[in-house]
């Protein structure tokens, strides 16, 4: 049976739509009574994980699922040995340096040398920062990374921006961007090479929804 690996959070109800539009029903995901942690689609051809965004690469890398939807973001920062089959065009969002309102620097390049920077996307921040020939230390923090700079922590942050409003409510600014994110389409490479479960037919059906 096709399995397919699925974000929870954000992304979630974008990939069900997607997933709906090409005859796949997941959508029992969505119910907030739900507990179940794969659910098999109502015409029994398929079955879907929920999992953390930053595991979908990893279910599908490993072959524990077929297909998988995570954010460019993700693959970059764990930079899995998956096959990347298309840009889905949805949770768009940016990888952006921030600092508080108050600080003197505006480029990422004004920061101090040896200086921290706060981020959950470690891997993503330290080649940024090696690109830019800026030695620094990356502080890895996993909840709220704006609490860096607010407590004194760190000098600035690395973190996914959307709105901008969480960084606005916090008193911080955005002085540059790494890169642009959005929902990608990802499967386990052997198992596309083989056509396994009938993928491609599958992938070309997603691509015809963008």
């Amino acid at each position: 049976m096709l399995t397919i690996a699925l974000p929870k959070g954000g992304l979630l109800k974008d990939c069900i739509e997607r997933f709906q539009r090409v005859g796949l029903d997941f959508s029992t995901f969505l119910d907030p009574k739900n507990r179940q942690l794969q659910i098999t689609d109502p015409t029994q051809t398929a079955k879907a994980l929920l999992v953390r965004t930053h595991d979908v690469p990893v279910y599908v890398e490993y072959g524990q699922a077929h297909l998988g939807i995570a954010g460019y973001d993700v693959l970059l920062e764990k930079n899995p040995a998956i096959a990347q089959l298309a840009d889905l065009k949805f949770g768009q969002c940016r990888l952006s340096v921030a600092v508080p309102e108050a600080s003197p620097y505006r480029r990422s390049i004004d920061l101090p040398p040896h200086g921290k920077v706060a981020s959950k996307f470690v891997h993503c921040a330290k080649e940024y920062f090696r690109h830019l020939d800026l030695p620094v230390e990356i502080v890895p923090l996993y909840g709220s990374v704006e609490l860096g700079p607010i407590t004194g922590m760190s000098e600035a942050i690395v973190d996914l921006v959307s709105t901008g409003r969480t960084l606005k409510e916090n008193g911080l600014i955005e002085i540059d961007v790494l890169f642009e994110s959005s929902a990608r389409l990802i499967a386990h490479p052997l198992s596309y090479r083989l056509n396994s479960h009938d993928l491609h037919n599958w992938v070309n059906h997603l691509r015809q929804t963008i």
